[in-house]
């Protein structure tokens, strides 16, 4: 496995992490969670992305791995969704913060993020602040955002936040000439979600429902006649781009973790293809903004 520096804090996390959304699905086996995420570490995975919103998947890593807790850099996401509090408030963000802790079985998170919050609440500072309270008093490391376009902007020329997380893939490169540069001159983490586009080479018709819609449509358009092995192809263009600190796929699957795994220690993309990809998103994009 490959491994990057994380920004300016201490950490250093595998270029392939790990998406924790598809294991909250409760309708999964726990015996298959603890398979998956076991067999992540065991083979050089370390970075382990979940979320307040991703159902039984925070407590599902609590009970499963926190054991092995220092062989993981542990990401969430929050701001919702506590009892009793009001969404994107002061209280919200500190409670979130100590139920993340209580579910996840730890004592720190090492990296938590806004999760996708608008910009007008960014703004308003309140949720920012209490972010960084719970950073000084120890029980996060890193202080981060999730989200796109104009508010990822906005959290990125903060001078706050320690990492962010974006949608980045061959469908989704806004982010190269708006959002790298910044964050690679303030040393600026970034985790890549999304990072194979949710596969839009699989539907031979427009998708619904699936999360993909609008990926189809750019890679349709894009046309890109070149007869690649898309699931390698995209995930190193994603994670070899430069500014891309980590990228995170989800699966359940322990053959499809291989195969990933597989890809990464390829390395970067032979410069001809990356090209071709690259000039072909300019050439079709038309206000191609990063999808939330």
């Amino acid at each position: 496995m490959i491994y990057n520096k994380f920004g300016k804090s201490d950490l250093e996390v595998s270029v392939l992490g790990f998406g924790a959304g598809e294991i909250g699905d409760f309708a999964i086996e726990d015996k298959t969670v603890h398979e998956i995420l076991n067999f992540a570490l065991d083979n050089g995975i370390n970075l382990i992305d979940t979320a307040r919103g991703y159902y039984a998947s925070e407590d599902r890593i609590g009970r499963f791995i926190s054991p092995r807790r220092k062989e993981f850099v542990l990401s969430t996401k929050l701001g919702y969704g506590i009892e009793g509090e009001a969404d994107w408030s002061y209280n919200c963000i500190i409670k979130g913060v100590e139920e993340a802790l209580k579910l996840l079985r730890t004592d720190y998170l090492d990296i938590v993020h806004l999760h996708s919050c608008e910009l007008d609440t960014l703004q308003k500072g309140e949720v920012i602040s209490a972010l960084l309270k719970t950073k000084e008093q120890g029980k996060i490391r890193c202080v981060a955002y999730s989200g796109e376009n104009e508010a990822l902007l906005y959290a990125v020329n903060s001078g706050v936040f320690d990492s962010v997380q974006t949608s980045f893939n061959i469908c989704d490169q806004h982010n190269i000439n708006n959002i790298f540069p910044l964050t690679l001159q303030n040393d600026i983490a970034v985790i890549a979600k999304r990072s194979i586009a949710n596969a839009p080479w699989l539907y031979n018709e427009q998708p619904y429902g699936k999360y993909v819609e609008e990926y189809w449509k750019r890679f349709t358009q894009m046309a890109i006649n070149r007869p690649f092995n898309w699931f390698e192809t995209a995930l190193r263009f994603t994670a070899f781009t430069k500014g891309i600190t980590t990228c995170i796929v989800g699966t359940t699957n322990i053959n499809h973790l291989k195969q990933n795994i597989n890809y990464i220690n390829l390395g970067p993309l032979p410069d001809n293809d990356y090209s071709l990809i690259r000039e072909s998103f300019i050439k079709n994009q038309n206000n191609w903004v990063g999808q939330v």
